[in-house]
């Protein structure tokens, strides 16, 4: 095995993220070009923006049964390879129906890195830093929404403007391959296929030499790994239902609450308070700033705070945020004054997302799900959260127009109390758990259950 950093190892194992990003953000700028050249129709125009959506919906369906078979660092190679072919051909898309097919290609990328990374990079990581380097997985997704935002103001002034946005992401993806092409196998994959030798020489990279750690570490994957190959009866069983609540409910929680409506349709938002165009375009890329930033003070925190608390300070700010949007609003709407209060709220709002529900998310998908069934569990939980993100986004136009953008913020703020809840009653804790454990104590628990 070739030696690399865990700086190396970490960082282009989480630059699938970026990626995933990028693509998703970088249409909500290059769909106001594409309508006006491509002659787009409404329908056409929802076709475009949302065909990443379905492609990820079955690229995160489709990694379980390949993860599991070929291994995550084979994966990540053909993630990149289908990133750039659906770069490249949304960039060159000469009509409406080679630029959705080339979208979908797209969104298959997205769906693959998005049920495969954050389960990677858990495999990779020591115990004591799984909730940071998973939260780097996050970290990219917000750098790739901040560059897509850039680079959309950046172009909007080029005719071909929107075939530049869209096409950018081949660059990152071609960087992805060559860097895939050098990192390691999980040792968990390498020590389910009987190369156990590899796995240690892994960990001891990984772990810094560190023989005792290692030694540990193999012990528990192997008992882990001798657990014969689960499927669906497996995952909808009683002993993984824990797990499965967790990984379900954040997955969709983090959607329902609607932190990527509102993140995507911020410029839509600010002009409705009363901001310009060119104004609301600058302040949707300081949110995008502001995402990055306390994207790393989560990194800094995940490992030192409980997840379940993080998520309930996190929900608890979001759904304050929002009612004090819906205040001024219903009060002052129109006004310089609502105006500002409503972005500082907002900006606020997106603060909390990304520091806690955006990256725990992921941390908690990565990790909760036993080796036998994690292929499995990853996949049904990104592919729920694509199309949880999908039925939020096309939502979200009928609800602002219903029920006005107030009263929509205040359905929102509901919803982030009722998340508080079912958070504290039913999402298990793994911070500072090898994925081994995390396993082991589930079991003991629906074994206690059982025999109550």
């Amino acid at each position: 095995m070739r030696k690399v950093s865990n700086g190396f190892i970490y960082t282009f194992g989480a630059l699938g993220g970026l990626l995933f990003g990028y693509d998703i953000a970088s249409v909500s700028g290059a769909i106001l070009f594409i309508q006006k050249q491509l002659s787009l129709n409404s329908w056409e125009q929802g076709m475009v923006v949302s065909s990443v959506l379905i492609g990820a919906i079955l690229g995160a369906l489709g990694t379980s049964k390949f993860l599991d078979k070929y291994g995550r660092r084979k994966l990540l190679i053909w993630a990149a390879i289908i990133f750039t072919i659906g770069a490249l051909g949304s960039g060159f898309a000469p009509e409406y129906w080679t630029l959705l097919v080339t979208r979908v290609i797209l969104g298959i990328g997205v769906g693959i890195t998005s049920a495969l990374i954050p389960a990677y990079l858990h495999e990779l990581a020591p115990k004591r830093m799984h909730g940071a380097v998973a939260t780097m997985f996050q970290l990219m997704v917000m750098i790739g929404i901040l560059l897509a935002y850039i680079l959309n103001y950046t172009f909007q002034g080029m005719y071909t403007g929107w075939r530049w946005m869209l096409g950018f992401a081949a660059l990152p993806a071609i960087i992805l391959f060559f860097g895939a092409l050098l990192l390691p196998e999980s040792p968990r994959f390498l020590v389910k296929i009987g190369k156990t030798d590899e796995a240690r020489a892994v960990l001891m990279n990984t772990n810094k030499g560190d023989e005792q750690a290692v030694d540990t570490a193999l012990d528990e994957i192997q008992v882990s790994a001798n657990q014969k190959q689960g499927g669906w009866k497996e995952l909808f069983g009683a002993d993984v239902r824990p797990a499965l609540v967790t990984g379900l409910g954040a997955a969709i929680f983090q959607q329902i609450i609607g932190s990527n409506s509102v993140i995507f349709y911020a410029p839509t938002i600010f002009t409705k308070v009363g901001w310009g165009v060119a104004a609301a375009l600058l302040a949707h890329i300081g949110i995008g700033i502001v995402n990055v930033i306390v994207t790393v003070v989560a990194m800094l925190l995940m490992d030192h705070v409980d997840r379940k608390k993080m998520l309930t300070v996190g929900a608890a700010g979001m759904g304050l945020s929002l009612f004090v949007m819906a205040a001024i609003l219903k009060m002052d709407s129109g006004s310089q004054a609502a105006a500002y209060v409503s972005a500082i709220a907002l900006t606020v709002y997106i603060a909390f997302y990304a520091c806690t529900w955006a990256p725990i998310t992921w941390v908690y998908i990565g990790e909760v799900f036993p080796l036998n069934i994690r292929g499995l569990g990853t996949s049904l939980c990104s592919a729920t959260n694509w199309l949880a993100d999908m039925v939020v986004s096309l939502t979200f136009p009928t609800m602002l127009a219903a029920f006005d953008i107030a009263n929509t913020f205040i359905i929102y703020g509901v919803i982030c109390v009722i998340c508080i809840i079912f958070t504290n009653k039913f999402f298990l804790e793994t911070r500072g758990k090898s994925l081994e454990e995390i396993e082991a104590s589930m079991r003991k628990m629906t074994a206690a259950k059982k025999k109550a």
